[in-house]
């Protein structure tokens, strides 16, 4: 049986509707997935498809979304279904007509929100991805120790494979060695995070609600998620005058933050190349020299 019948049948029976497609258009804007909306004239779904191996990345998706979802604090595309037929798998969505703005206070109200549903520990039920990247998530007691092993190491090792030597991993390992000196008088809560919140997962619906998609959700230090924030180009400042007010960060979150921000670099070296190889060096260069 073909793809769009399959998934038409497994929305029907998640649902329990009698939906059927009438107008299938590509979505623009995906880097990895192919995507669509569908609908029958009342109606829509979003629809991200690609090889059948990526089942599990899909399904890693929607249980980062239905974590999310659960913490009644920002609002996010809910998940339908996910499955594999005729060689694709597919992930369906919620449809959410986004626009690129609207409430940033509302955001950074609500982020804070998000980042006060703890877990005892760091990690995630489920390794996921961030980008097309394998993401580890296995718990652990010490957010150190889940920074060191499972971010920047992992990281690092990917590197190594790639090509990247000398420097880089110099430099990577006389970091981990010495971050414990990045935390001191600072215990991080194993806050729910967006994993990957850059400007571009991040829309606003036509009243102005903020929504978030896309994640790479676990629970560590909420300040990973405001540094990203910061990473790309960064919010509008409304946004972090309203996080700051909801909960103030700790006084040495501006030294951290090009750490957490070092593990995307060390992922975009890994996927692209390069520069961002360089940039990473500088990074652990000047975490260096603070660490004296």
């Amino acid at each position: 049986m073909r793809l769009w019948p399959l998934i038409e049948q497994h929305i029907r029976s998640t649902t329990g509707s009698t939906f059927h497609i009438r107008h299938r258009t590509p979505v623009s804007g995906g880097c990895i997935h192919n995507a669509w909306r569908i609908e029958d004239g009342s109606a829509r779904y979003f629809v991200k498809t690609n090889q059948a191996d990526k089942l599990p990345v899909f399904a890693a998706e929607a249980a980062g979304l239905a974590a999310l979802a659960t913490s009644h604090s920002l609002r996010v595309p809910l998940p339908v279904c996910c499955g594999a037929a005729a060689g694709q798998a597919y992930l369906v969505l919620e449809w959410l007509d986004l626009q690129d703005h609207g409430n940033a206070i509302q955001l950074g109200q609500q982020l804070a929100a998000l980042h006060r549903t703890h877990t005892p520990q760091f990690g995630f039920n489920h390794d996921n991805h961030i980008g097309s990247t394998p993401q580890r998530n296995a718990w652990r007691d010490d957010w150190i120790a889940f920074w060191r092993d499972q971010r920047l190491g992992f990281q690092l090792e990917l590197a190594a494979r790639k090509g990247f030597g000398g420097t880089l991993q110099h430099q990577g390992e006389r970091l981990m060695a010495q971050l414990h000196g990045l935390f001191e008088g600072y215990q991080p809560l194993p806050s729910l995070l967006h994993g990957d919140l850059w400007s571009g997962n991040v829309g606003y619906t036509h009243s102005g609600k903020p929504v978030i998609f896309d994640p790479a959700s676990y629970y560590g230090d909420r300040e990973t998620d405001l540094a990203m924030t910061e990473l790309f180009g960064g919010f509008p400042a409304d946004f972090y005058a309203a996080y700051h007010e909801a909960w103030p960060l700790d006084a040495g979150y501006a030294v951290r933050k090009p750490l957490y921000n070092l593990y995307h670099i060390l992922n975009h070296a890994n996927l692209f190349g390069g520069s961002y190889a360089r940039q990473a060096e500088g990074m652990m260069e000047r975490l260096l020299t603070e660490l004296g």
